[in-house]
């Protein structure tokens, strides 16, 4: 998968649902992670999408992992790259984040109902079922079998893996940074004009230490890149479940406009896809002299109490 390409073996369980590296040998102390850069589909997935073409272009982050890899290597951060796709299971959602009526056989008596839930209810909970301009996704319902071993084999293990990371890292540097790299399309102002190229997450500072945020914004500014702090994108369930900042477990989400690295249909790579990955490359580095600071004054103030 390394040339970006669509991976339609006969299964996605044929390949790892994701990969790890450089816990142990970092160089610095940041884990840089794309859980929606996934594009192991399987044929069979394939064959139950009404439109996958128009489906996997909207619901990737596309090629975001490539970004995420190629910055990792060069400033010497981990990386966690997921190969499953958000299609098959969206690993920025709680595992019961879950439309229940997409899936044949009863729901679980404990089961999240999916209209107390708004993330489900809009189509796009842990498994997404539809798209605004594309409509429904699957052409048949999803067995649950076949849910409880998406949950078990891909989301479970993922959130083990990177909160056990995390925790490793900390008590190596004393404190550590979750980029949450993702991409999203081109926004628009209320007036009609380009909106931010960057927006930067922190769950309205639940996830991550002020000084982070305000790096990342000063950093951006002074490259007279337009840069914006949870609107639209707060941030999801990766953000809620590993940042911890009392701690010192700091969680950034980033989304990148799809028009700084993509091509016009926002399909493929383009030119800037080197420029995009030298300036977060410079970001990372900014980022993990901040991070070392934070490691060497205890949290304060309302972090420290919570």
């Amino acid at each position: 998968m390394s040339d970006g390409t669509a991976d339609l073996k006969n299964s996605w369980r044929d390949v790892a649902p994701f990969s790890i590296s450089g816990i142990d040998k970092c160089a610095v102390p940041l884990l840089i992670a794309a859980p929606h850069g996934g594009r192991n589909y399987g044929a069979d997935v394939v064959q139950n999408m009404r439109d996958f073409d128009s489906v996997s272009v909207k619901l990737e982050d596309r090629f975001i992992d490539l970004v995420a890899r190629a910055v990792a290597t060069s400033v010497g951060a981990a990386s966690l790259i997921a190969h499953v796709p958000r299609a098959i299971i969206d690993l920025n959602r709680s595992s019961d984040d879950v439309d229940w009526s997409m899936v044949s056989g009863p729901a679980p008596e404990n089961a999240v109902r999916h209209g107390n839930n708004r993330r489900a209810r809009s189509g796009l909970g842990l498994v997404p079922r539809r798209l605004p301009g594309t409509g429904e996704v699957w052409s048949r319902r999803l067995a649950a079998e076949d849910l409880k071993n998406r949950i078990q084999l891909v989301h479970r293990p993922y959130h083990a893996v990177l909160g056990a990371a995390l925790e490793a890292m900390r008590d190596r540097w004393g404190a550590v940074l979750l980029l949450d790299l993702h991409s999203m399309p081109p926004l628009r102002s209320e007036r009609g004009q380009n909106g931010a190229d960057f927006v930067l997450g922190d769950r309205f500072g639940g996830s991550c230490a002020p000084a982070l945020v305000a790096e990342s914004l000063r950093f951006f500014a002074g490259y007279g890149q337009a840069a914006a702090h949870n609107r639209p994108y707060a941030g999801g369930y990766v953000l809620d479940r590993h940042g911890a900042p009392a701690r010192n477990i700091h969680a950034l989400q980033l989304e990148v406009s799809r028009s700084l690295y993509l091509d016009d249909p926002m399909t493929q790579p383009a030119s800037g896809m080197s420029a995009l990955c030298n300036l977060l490359d410079d970001l990372c580095r900014h980022l993990a002299a901040r991070v070392a600071d934070l490691a060497s004054s205890p949290p304060k103030g309302r972090m420290a109490a919570e």
